[in-house]
């Protein structure tokens, strides 16, 4: 069963400072790694002067991503990307792409005090954004005679699911979407009543 988290509803920038350095911190919400990758073209045209781009993205649940991904852009390995990924997988925010643009000040951090930065300028764009929660759902078919047709309405409405689709025929179809976790109500109200229905994730 695909697990509740919460998602970006803003994109933020924040600055970060240290020793001169500057870390410029962009979170934002994204559904697929396509949209990851535009919001990377999109932070290195808006600073095209800049020394690294460094990211990290995470889909689907902190607790069972679906896809997670980082990327150093040349400093040493493990002292950007990582770190970046460590906050999105330790946090309750999915589906969201931290991006941290370098500006070098002329004083080596060494490898201890670059994950520090990169942590930390993640860790405080993240408290900066808002967020919503983000409700898994199910897609289903069902079948029945049209007497049935006003009880189901009522009862889909009260399980919060959205009519995709209806088809009137030698009776009537119905397509939803369903928070997952009325999936059980749905099968039992189902069965009692003799409505042939089908799931899917």
């Amino acid at each position: 069963m695909s697990l509740r988290y919460f998602t970006p509803t803003n994109t933020i920038e924040h600055l970060y400072e240290i020793k001169k350095s500057k870390f410029i911190a962009r979170v934002t919400m994204i559904e697929n790694r396509s949209a990851a990758m535009d919001f990377l073209q999109q932070a290195k045209a808006d600073y095209p002067d800049a020394k690294h781009y460094c990211w990290a993205y995470l889909l689907g649940s902190p607790q069972q991503p679906l896809s997670q991904a980082f990327n150093d852009d040349g400093e040493p390995s493990g002292t950007a990307g990582k770190p970046i990924l460590n906050i999105l997988n330790h946090g309750d925010i999915g589906d969201t792409m931290i991006i941290i643009i370098r500006y070098f000040g002329g004083i080596k951090l060494g490898a201890g005090g670059l994950v520090r930065a990169y942590s930390t300028a993640s860790q405080q764009a993240i408290g900066l954004i808002t967020t919503q929660e983000k409700v898994p759902m199910l897609q289903a078919h069902l079948q029945m005679d049209f007497s049935l047709e006003n009880t189901c309405r009522h009862q889909l409405n009260l399980l919060q699911a959205n009519i995709i689709k209806q088809q009137y025929d030698t009776g009537l179809n119905i397509e939803i979407k369903l928070p997952v976790q009325h999936s059980e109500t749905l099968k039992c109200f189902c069965l009692a009543r003799k409505i042939k229905l089908e799931m899917e994730d």
